[in-house]
């Protein structure tokens, strides 16, 4: 399976750790774990450096945007500064509908975990 890559062990992805894996970001949102394309729809911030909300939501370290990590899509705009412009918010979410973060599939065999 030359296209997988090798993400580590699984007791190490614990609940609320996010991280690289090649153009993917990886992450365990209480024990879901998830892949989702790496950088954020709004200005491209490396979501690996991201967090999990209470929401199980990935959060972008740069403005906050949410990413559902079962769809991809963004759950709520960009934050901060960016928040104040009328309809930006709207407009990422809108178009996340269309065209939501990738998706790979995490699996474990052996204690190990791939993504595929």
């Amino acid at each position: 399976m030359s296209d997988e890559v090798v993400i580590g062990p699984a007791s190490e992805l614990t609940p609320g750790m996010v991280i690289g894996a090649g153009r993917y970001v990886v992450g365990n949102a209480s024990g879901e774990l998830f892949a989702l394309t790496r950088h954020c729809r709004h200005l491209y911030a490396d979501l690996a450096n991201g967090s999990i909300d209470e929401d199980g939501c990935l959060v972008c370290p740069w403005h906050g945007s949410k990413y559902d990590v079962g769809t991809g899509r963004m759950v709520r705009g960009p934050q901060g500064l960016f928040a104040k412009i009328p309809g930006l918010g709207t407009a990422y979410k809108a178009l996340t509908v269309v065209w939501p973060l990738g998706k790979g599939r995490v699996v474990e065999r052996n204690g190990t975990l791939y993504l595929e």
